[in-house]
């Protein structure tokens, strides 16, 4: 018997253009100690239906039509005071973003507090004991000092773990967990999972895991239930998904998966699989760090960001910088990208310490042209009152001397040369899809014609298959273009695909480097060794079955 059903549900959102159905007749089903995982790319609608199961759809939002069961209690027709009693006693969400689900103004134990007095299950003189309980609960070390931790004090992975002690808080029967392991490195996102996936274990909860991430899905789910376009359109183990997907969208995701012994090209719908770029062979050094070191003064004393780091780049090289989040590879960026100065240290550009001069006149140096960065989220590194083509154009007019009429010319030849249809142009970046904002940041960074060039996560916050697009792309750009690439990331299938050679970072020291193939296939380090077990390993792909819907 299911313990939640979902029967042909319709959910419609009044815009100013009129009604946007976003779900469209969806049927799911739920079991006692089931977890089902639904994956679809942005707009699939796999947010809005948990939304709808919760009832907490935005004020423009509507259920228009099908059946919410939840244990035999009709989810549309309750009241909202004994829906409010439903949440979080029977069933709780782990919200996308862990920082903006918490109060940041209240310390993170009073807000456990709120949701165990809101339910009964703690009194004003019970609330603080029960409180830290649920925060070792959820495998918090020292659950006491973290009680008077403000969540700005927390680390990414510590404010998931909060989070997640507020929706078990009250011990619900079914989780919804909406993208929860989005921005975390890949060691936290297995902590997380884990712990996730044990608390179900251990108190016999159902679940929904909601994410854009095949490989995820298919570690920790029992099911999969892929959406496109507001619906269902495949439902199975993830066995059989990934080894015969029946639906043509299923197979375009599951072959934008990267994994192991995968190529940049094979992530592509097969119709777009051009023969990939001839690179040419890697020659003299472009970068050279020497003894890089960073250390800021802390509260209680120095901070070691830094350790004295020593490596090189190629002409013509990619290489991918590794390591969790603390680890010293943005500061690392920051610093060769003359954002940020070392403590000490030297940053050699064609055989030039750039450290010697200091980052708040680089701005005006006849070199800064030739090292540019794009960012890791392309919405908060825009202008949002500047449209795609003041964007692109804004280097050119601030390190150029180009006249306005090459200026827009120029424009135009960046935007055909990252496919960005120009209409697109006059756009502002709400207007703009994710991959569109990925395709102007690259736009923007290539638009001087750089010689090396930092990708900070540049696809971390994007779906799969648009992942794909731009990391071919990326590869293409670099064998035109003659670019040297530095990738900093925590995806390590995509540090395989895109990069010649890797170093690893932790704690702000290099501990492994080598040609990427070394490094994956055999690390020699045990940090190295502990992030690779972390990353998803999604089932091995079969080749295309004839049957395959198209």
């Amino acid at each position: 018997m299911s313990l939640l059903s979902i029967k042909d549900l319709k959910v419609s959102f009044k815009t100013r253009r009129g009604d946007v159905e976003a779900v469209r007749g969806v049927s799911l089903d739920v079991a006692k100690g089931d977890v089902l995982g639904i994956v679809g790319e942005s707009g699939s609608g796999k947010s809005v239906t948990s939304y709808a199961l919760m009832r907490l759809l935005e004020s423009n939002g509507r259920i228009t039509g099908g059946a919410l069961s939840y244990g035999g209690i009709d989810l549309r027709t309750v009241r909202e005071s004994a829906m409010r009693d439903l949440r979080g006693r029977e069933f709780s969400m782990i919200f996308q973003n862990p920082r903006s689900a918490l109060n940041p103004i209240r310390k993170v134990g009073h807000q456990v507090e709120d949701v165990l007095r809101r339910h009964s299950r703690a009194t004003r003189s019970t609330a603080r004991r029960e409180a830290i309980r649920a925060l070792e609960a959820v495998r918090i070390r020292d659950a006491e000092a973290r009680y008077n931790a403000y969540p700005f004090e927390l680390s990414g992975g510590m404010c998931q773990r909060i989070v997640i002690a507020l929706a078990l808080a009250c011990d619900p029967k079914l989780l919804i967990a909406d993208e929860p392991t989005t921005g975390l490195d890949i060691t936290t996102q297995k902590t997380v999972m884990d712990l996730i996936a044990d608390l179900i274990a251990e108190r016999g909860m159902s679940a929904i895991v909601i994410t854009h991430d095949l490989g995820l899905a298919a570690q920790y789910c029992d099911r999969i239930a892929v959406m496109k376009d507001g619906e269902v359109v495949e439902e199975g183990s993830a066995e059989r998904l990934f080894s015969a997907p029946r639906n043509a969208y299923t197979r375009k995701l599951v072959d934008a998966t990267p994994r192991a012994g995968a190529s940049v090209r094979s992530l592509l719908p097969a119709e777009l699989r051009t023969p990939a770029p001839v690179l040419e062979p890697i020659r003299a050094p472009l970068l050279e760090v020497r003894d890089l070191v960073k250390t800021y003064q802390g509260k209680s004393g120095p901070v070691h960001a830094v350790k004295g780091i020593s490596f090189s780049v190629g002409k013509g090289q990619s290489v991918g910088l590794v390591g969790e989040s603390g680890c010293g590879k943005s500061t690392t960026s920051s610093i060769l990208v003359r954002l940020a100065d070392p403590t000490s240290g030297e940053i050699l550009f064609n055989g030039e310490d750039l450290a010697k001069t200091p980052a708040t006149d680089f701005a005006r140096d006849p070199r800064r042209p030739k090292i540019q960065m794009v960012f890791q989220d392309a919405t908060d590194s825009f202008n949002p009152r500047h449209t795609a083509r003041q964007s692109i154009g804004e280097p050119l007019a601030r390190l150029t001397g180009l006249p306005a009429g090459q200026r827009r010319d120029r424009i135009g030849e960046l935007a055909d040369l990252v496919g960005l249809p120009r209409p697109l142009l006059d756009r502002f970046p709400h207007q703009l899809s994710g991959g569109q904002k990925a395709r102007v940041g690259i736009a923007r960074a290539i638009a001087v014609d750089p010689e090396f060039l930092i990708l900070d996560e540049p696809t971390a916050a994007l779906d799969v298959s648009i992942q794909a697009i731009v990391l071919n792309l990326l590869v293409d750009l670099r064998a035109k273009l003659g670019m040297s690439y530095l990738f900093v990331s925590h995806d390590l299938h995509v540090v395989r695909l895109l990069c010649d050679h890797v170093i690893v970072m932790r704690d702000g020291e290099i501990v492994e480097e080598g040609p990427a193939d070394q490094v994956m296939e055999t690390p020699a380090h045990p940090y190295t060794q502990e992030l690779l077990a972390a990353a998803p390993a999604p089932p091995v792909l079969a080749e295309p079955a004839s049957s395959a819907a198209e």
